[in-house]
Formats: C-alpha cells, sequence, structure tokens
C-alpha cells in the first residue's frame, strides 16, 4: 500500500477514510470515491480492504489523490447507514481532503454511484463524475422499507434498533435518486461502466444514466458482473477518464 488510513469527524462519529497519492502539483487533484452498499449477509460493514487497492492503483497511474471513503456503517466508520448521511458523510471527506483551488472529482461503485452523482447535484466544485454498476431508480429500494431495513441488519451496516422510523429512513432514498441528480449535472462529464452480465443493476439501468445527462459516456465491461471494483478493465476505463479529465 502506498496510502494511508485517515479519520475526520462526521456528524455519526468517526469516518475513516483511505488516502492515496501523492500530490502531482499544488493544489492537488482529488478524487473521492464511494463506496458500495454491502448487502450479503455477514458482510459486517467490511468493505475497507478492496478500496485500498483500487486507490493505489488510480493513484498511482493517474497522478491524482485518490480518497476511499467508508461512509457510515462501513468500514469502521461509526454510525448506521442512511441515504442522507451517507451525503453527508461524503460531504465532509471532501471538506476534509480538497486542497483550496484544488480540482475534485466523485466516483461511486453501486449505491455509491447515487452518492457521488448526488454529491455533484448540489456542489459545482465535482466537474465530473463516474459511476460503476450504479442504479438509475432507488424506487424499488424505498418500495419495501423493512425489507430493505433487514438486508442492511444481516450485513451490519446497522445497528439494533436503527432506524426508528424505517419509513422515513427509506424515503430518504428520494433525494438520492441517480436520474435526477444526473440530469442536473449540466455541462459536467459523466462516465458510466456497466458490466454486461451485472444481475444486480441490468444494463439499460447504464443506458438510462447515460441518457439523462447531457455530457455523458457509456463503456459496458464484456462478460463483467457487478463487483467493478475488482475487474481490472473498469479501474482502468476510471485511470483513463481521469487523465482525459486533465
Amino acid at each position: 500500500m502506498s496510502g494511508q488510513w485517515r479519520e475526520a469527524a462526521g456528524p455519526a462519529g468517526t469516518l475513516r477514510y483511505y488516502a492515496a497519492g501523492a500530490t502531482r502539483r499544488p493544489p492537488a487533484p482529488l478524487l473521492v470515491v464511494c463506496p458500495e452498499l454491502p448487502t450479503l449477509e455477514g458482510a459486517h460493514g467490511d468493505v475497507g480492504l478492496p478500496y485500498e487497492a483500487v486507490a493505489d492503483r488510480v493513484a498511482q497511474e493517474s497522478g491524482w489523490r485518490v480518497v476511499a471513503a467508508m461512509l457510515r456503517g462501513v468500514g469502521g466508520s461509526a454510525g448506521s447507514f442512511s441515504a442522507a448521511g451517507w451525503l453527508e458523510d461524503a460531504a465532509v471527506v471532501v471538506a476534509t481532503e480538497l486542497d483550496e483551488g484544488g480540482e475534485l472529482r466523485a466516483a461511486g461503485f453501486g449505491f455509491g454511484g447515487a452518492v457521488a452523482l448526488a454529491l455533484a447535484a448540489g456542489d459545482p466544485r465535482v466537474r465530473a463524475v463516474a459511476c460503476f454498476a450504479a442504479p438509475a431508480r432507488l424506487a424499488e429500494w424505498a418500495a419495501d422499507p423493512h425489507g430493505l431495513a433487514q438486508r442492511c441488519a444481516t450485513a451490519g451496516v446497522i445497528e439494533p434498533g436503527f432506524p426508528d422510523d424505517v419509513e422515513a429512513w427509506a424515503a430518504e432514498l428520494a433525494d438520492l435518486e441517480p436520474l435526477a441528480s444526473a440530469t442536473r449535472l449540466g455541462d459536467r462529464p459523466l462516465l458510466v461502466v456497466q458490466g454486461s452480465e451485472d444481475n444486480d443493476v441490468p444494463p439499460e439501468s447504464a443506458a438510462a444514466l447515460a441518457r439523462a445527462a447531457p455530457r455523458a459516456e457509456l463503456r459496458v465491461v464484456l462478460g463483467a458482473g457487478h463487483w467493478l471494483r475488482a475487474d481490472p478493465r473498469a479501474v482502468a476505463t476510471l485511470i483513463g477518464w481521469l487523465e482525459r479529465q486533465g
């Protein structure tokens, strides 16, 4: 590893994130990576390690500083997952790591792509967004609040007794609707990367996201499934995209 784990004070407690890369030029350009939301039994929110490798490789080959954010409930960060909470936490990481006047890009895997898009929609400093296997719509997630809460509890990303109001917790997803966020990017570039064999997010979801953004680039990784952070072709696509950004 060439980077280091750091901590920041988040609204729900300590936020952990992995920072990789040296300054290419002052101020250093920054890429913030938002993680996938674990929903597998026994995951216990432990998603940190794979993102270290992604951050190290992207930083080394692109020259950008790369921060892999472990948002509340995952990777050792305090608190329980919520849509609004993840967006708040991503903003805290940006505020902590972004140099004054520095370039800023956001990327996300799975649900993290929705967070990256929402972050950009609300912060014009995010000059471009890259989404990997990101859903275009979150309505299906919100349609079964108790089922979603059970999956999150099983995966260990929410604490016992959380949330107090399951329906209100699930309703927060509407504020991160990816299609709505994509339409608000204006002339800022959007990269959409999708595995052709993704069984969790269908290819038409990626196409819908690409259509929603005025300046979008759609890449399909043949034979790839949902976990694109483990696919070197997807990571290479991110590196090439960053190089074209500046």
